[in-house]
């Protein structure tokens, strides 16, 4: 397999002829499975069957859910899949990451990757996703974000169940002498019930292993799950709850050194002048390592625990260069107004708006300017990576959402080959698009080259976690709608202003390549929402801002959900018309965007008289293929605004299960609530200036609302769960706090405008 550096130009390139002319080029290749990675690590007794698959001899069953585990449920769902078609409890199952492979690619991550909206069904749509999810294959992409790992999983994975059943269950006629089409499958036992006789799976593994199977068999239907549909035990919960040593902070090897990280607070920056001398002499310190990579300039120490190396990177004295980007906060603000006066790409242009706009009386016109800034992502569990580099094999262990990159950019650090390194992948302690970066197992494997052969633990304090992010970009947009006289929009002009983040990433991960086309997530959650207004125009305007800035719980829908919804209400309310009836006018072609509006409205009793002091906002956000719709209710104390219960209405297509869903539709509402009431990156002098949980905090318990939850399965296709309750969330407090004061907040956080309590 060829490396992502060398091979994207010309996949990009091939995708785009596939997309022009339909030329399946490369279709052998795209075709062709890849090794099944499990073949060379089975213990005695054990057989694989496809790289999902083991089953041991003792009737141990092996899942391999390769997606990381962040806390969303994706073990547990991903082992549910094979277990429906195995026949099998997930207390049957013990579930692993799995090493990095590129048989554990990721299609659906990259096929939504087009400037398409997910309802857009037409052939040059379906054509760019055909050809957009062999690329995922082709480079073989393994990677966990985007909401993808189960609609990316939902085939594969019951195809390796269906295929390992269906091997058991030949090796098992063979041993016995019977037919095939008269055995029967139940909790890892095959019976034939004619003759009583009995197998496990255990016992014919082996020989079932060298059964091929067809290449594709017949899988349940829906109205045959066993497991499917319904909440199960979660597989991770044992672990967590007791305590288990599963996270990446806690790897723990023989002759263990640790470490931790100096990076320079200007992003970008290298040193101008430092002094090591003091840092050096320190009790514990082994070894101080300057640190030169794409992601940024600094020092890495290396000691004998954890306290030796954090008050080693204290001391070290360092005077950085000037940051090459605006200085501070109000410089940023600045370059993002200065981009709104540009013309950007236009990713929707419906009518003609430009004529729309024209003639329209002043009084018609509803105007807006909306902002948001950087936001962290905070993770729970700071940012470690625990690396050993031994006769020329690096091991890393690292909390990471993309393994075979880490590999390739872990490999091009420590100087060998990628075939000489194994990562392995623990459960993550939040993730949130953060841990898809490098840049925390490229410092362990480069501090590894200088430790001699023992394994270095690198973890950051919290205040370099925070203050080295790659952000979730701030952003700026300009609005303007024209309404007609029955008070709906006729024509709506939105410009969206932020860094790329696709720009961002490929600088610090494959610097060679330059970003193709359009990036759509700066206006992703506007562009592609389910509204039917005769003239729509959504452009996207790339701002040359430098910070770093990544893949952040829902992307640019995090922002343009806010921009978006909240700018409806604006015309609601400009046109005199309630914000849930404004949009059942508006997405009469949309029968599953409407009936999720209807669902949450009737749930949360829209349009009831509430007491004095209270007050509902509404939003509906599509993304990552579901449609979710949420009310806010928020009371005025003396304490500041209490948010008292959130109503979600969720229509994911097919629901896998639903205690999961839930989990994750309230823990996305709850993140997108948290940025919407304080949270902000401010910069000073190039420096970021928040550091800690004390000065960027999310929404504590006591603040939580009670929520009520809807999932609803009417829309065609599969959708995402992991971060779609995020974006209307955000939108749905500023409305509501604007229906409780009359202030209508443009820009977050709404802390700044309002109190909460």
């Amino acid at each position: 397999m060829a490396s992502v550096g060398k091979i994207a130009r010309r996949t990009f390139l091939i995708g785009a002829a596939a997309i022009a002319g339909g030329v399946a080029i490369g279709y052998y290749y795209y075709r062709k499975p890849y090794p099944n990675p499990l073949e060379g690590e089975l213990a005695e007794g054990e057989a694989t069957f496809n790289p999902y698959v083991k089953v041991a001899s003792d009737n141990t069953i092996t899942v391999i859910a390769p997606r990381a585990e962040m806390g969303q449920g994706v073990s547990t769902s991903l082992a549910a899949l094979v277990a429906e078609e195995l026949d099998v409890g997930l207390d049957r199952i013990k579930v692993e990451h799995g090493p990095a492979a590129y048989a554990y690619y990721n299609s659906e991550m990259l096929a939504e990757g087009g400037p398409f909206a997910f309802y857009n069904d037409g052939l040059f749509a379906e054509t760019a996703r055909g050809a957009m999810g062999a690329l995922g294959k082709i480079l073989g992409f393994q990677g966990t974000g985007g909401s993808s790992s189960i609609r990316d999983g939902f085939d594969k994975m019951r195809q390796a169940g269906a295929a390992t059943r269906h091997v058991l269950v030949e090796a098992a006629a063979k041993k016995l002498g019977v037919p095939a089409s008269e055995l029967e499958t139940a909790d890892a036992t095959i019976t034939h019930k004619a003759s009583g006789k009995s197998l496990t799976y255990g016992e014919v593994a082996v020989a079932a292993a060298q059964i091929e199977p067809p290449a594709m068999l017949k899988l349940r239907e829906k109205a045959e799950w066993k497991l499917l549909g319904k909440p199960q035990m979660r597989t991770d919960m044992l672990a967590k709850v007791t305590g288990a040593p599963i996270f990446g902070v806690d790897v723990t090897l023989p002759d263990m050194l640790h470490g931790t990280v100096k990076m320079s607070p200007r992003f970008w920056s290298k040193p101008v002048k430092s002094d090591l001398s003091k840092a050096e002499k320190m009790p514990g310190v082994i070894k101080i390592v300057p640190l030169d990579t794409t992601y940024g300039h600094g020092f890495g120490v290396i000691a004998e625990n954890t306290w030796a190396a954090f008050k080693a990177a204290d001391a070290i004295e360092v005077e950085w260069a000037d940051a090459e980007y605006p200085a501070d906060s109000a410089a940023i603000s600045r370059a993002l107004t200065d981009a709104l006066a540009t013309q950007g790409s236009a990713l929707r242009d419906d009518g003609n708006v430009d004529t729309a706009f024209a003639d329209a009386p002043r009084e018609k016109i509803v105007e807006a300017d909306y902002a948001v800034p950087y936001l962290a992502h905070a993770c729970m569990e700071p940012m470690n990576a625990t690396a050993r580099l031994k006769d020329g094999v690096l091991d890393i262990w690292s909390p990471n959402q993309m393994p075979t990159i880490t590999r390739q950019l872990c490999a091009g650090a420590a100087g060998i080959e990628q075939d000489k390194v194994n990562v392995h992948t623990t459960f993550l302690g939040g993730g949130f698009g953060r841990r898809g970066e490098m840049d925390f197992s490229i410092y362990a494997a480069l501090l590894a080259k200088e430790a001699g052969g023992k394994p270095v633990k690198v973890i950051w304090t919290r205040e370099e976690d925070t203050r080295h992010d790659v952000y979730r970009p701030a952003a700026a947009g300009k609005f303007q709608a024209r309404l007609g006289d029955d008070g709906l929009p006729v024509a709506i002009d939105m410009k969206i202003a932020s860094p790329s983040i696709i720009a961002s990433v490929l600088r610090r991960t494959f610097p060679s390549l330059s970003p193709v086309g359009p990036d759509k997530t700066i206006a992703e959650g506007s562009f592609d929402q389910p509204y039917v207004v005769p003239n729509y125009r959504v452009a996207a305007i790339p701002a040359q801002i430098s910070v770093p800035v990544g893949f952040w719980r829902s992307v640019g829908n995090s922002y343009n959900g806010f921009f978006h919804e909240a700018f409806m209400d604006e015309i609601a309310t400009a046109g005199k018309t309630d914000p849930v009836e404004l949009r059942r006018k508006l997405m009469t072609t949309h029968p599953t965007a409407l009936k999720v509006v209807e669902k949450v409205a009737e749930m949360s009793k829209w349009g009831e008289t509430l007491p004095a002091g209270k007050a509902k906002g509404f939003a509906f956000t599509l993304s990552f293929g579901s449609w979710v719709g949420e009310v806010v209710q928020v009371a005025d104390t003396p304490a500041g605004i209490r948010i008292e219960k959130v109503w979600i209405a969720a229509d994911v297509g097919t629901a896998i299960d639903p205690g999961i869903i839930e989990a994750q539709l309230v823990s996305g509402a709850i993140y997108g609530l948290s940025a919407a009431m304080g949270q902000e990156i401010t910069f000073a002098d190039g420096m970021v200036e928040q550091s800690n949980f004390h000065d960027f905090d999310a929404m504590r318990i006591f603040q939580c609302p009670t929520f009520e939850v809807a999932i609803l399965e009417n829309a065609k296709k599969m959708g995402g769960v992991g971060e779609v309750a995020t974006p209307p969330a955000i939108p749905a407090l500023a409305n509501a706090v604007f229906a409780l004061t009359g202030k209508r907040i443009r820009s977050l956080p709404l802390s700044k405008e309002v109190s909460f309590a």
